[in-house]
């Protein structure tokens, strides 16, 4: 009998440590998503004042947009916003969106993940981390860039790796779109021990640690992201401002002009952006 039960407690035990296994190999998969994505080779070919930045990584090269902001020119150097996207997108799909920085007179940095898109190599908070900080070092080497009004702006996953970035290079101010405290904190919503948590991008402790203008923004019905995530974040920030909407996680905001709007309001209060005139 003591030797069965001990049969059983073993095979109990190896199938324990066989899940954990699967569940550390394939939560990248899961956090990192890019088989969703689809890239093309003309993207970005029509599009007004595009310069494409490569950086050379030991996995290859890392695409970057870099798109100038109305009126800034090596004469007048403006604002720069660095843009990190969510978990199944790519750099392409915010141009037009983030139309609303070129006008304000911010340039607009857009830093592809590894392994996404045109980019080599394979995604992970280690890897992805390096890469935005060398995008921010080749902009503090721009003339059309003012080194003092650099923010980094995150959505969803992407404001881990603002948060993760800003641990490495100081921001003027922190936009957290529809982000997360952290990814282990998530992982234990879906019963996964966040001890196993590979790429963990703590938000909250950044946020707690960062003296700078932080703006978090939170869909109030988002079932991706919960909303005490947002709120949560809010709390732990020095310097904090928080807009809620009445939206999911995908369709925040629910109005791009109010979205402008606020930006723009929180910049000016930052002064980042000059009173309005």
């Amino acid at each position: 009998m003591t030797r069965k039960i001990s049969i059983v407690l073993l095979s109990i035990v190896s199938f324990g440590i066989l899940a954990m296994i699967g569940l550390t190999t394939m939560q990248r998969r899961i956090l990192f998503p890019r088989h969703y994505t689809q890239a093309y080779p003309d993207a970005g070919k029509n599009l007004p004042g595009l310069e494409r930045i490569w950086l050379d990584t030991d996995e290859g090269k890392v695409e970057g947009w870099f798109l100038p902001g109305r009126g800034v020119s090596a004469d007048q150097p403006g604002p720069v916003v660095i843009f990190a996207h969510g978990n199944a997108e790519l750099i392409e799909y915010w141009p037009s969106s983030f139309e609303g920085y070129r006008q304000l007179g911010i340039s607009l940095l857009l830093g592809e993940f590894r392994g996404y898109g045109r980019s080599a190599g394979s995604p992970s908070q280690e890897n992805i981390t390096a890469d935005f900080v060398a995008f921010y070092d080749r902009l503090i080497q721009r003339a059309d860039v003012d080194q003092n009004k650099i923010i980094f702006h995150g959505r969803s996953l992407g404001g881990g790796v603002a948060c993760a970035l800003a641990q490495k290079r100081k921001p003027a101010a922190l936009i957290l779109q529809s982000t997360f405290t952290s990814v282990r904190t998530m992982a234990r919503r879906f019963f996964m021990p966040g001890s196993l948590v590979r790429d963990p991008f703590d938000n909250l402790a950044l946020v707690k640690q960062i003296d700078v203008p932080i703006l978090v923004i939170h869909g109030r019905q988002d079932d991706l992201i919960p909303f005490h995530h947002g709120q949560n974040l809010f709390r732990a920030a020095k310097n904090g401002s928080f807009i809620a909407y009445d939206c999911d996680h995908n369709s925040c905001p629910p109005d791009w002009q109010v979205f402008w709007q606020d930006i723009e309001k929180f910049l000016r209060q930052a002064q980042i952006l000059g009173a309005k005139k």
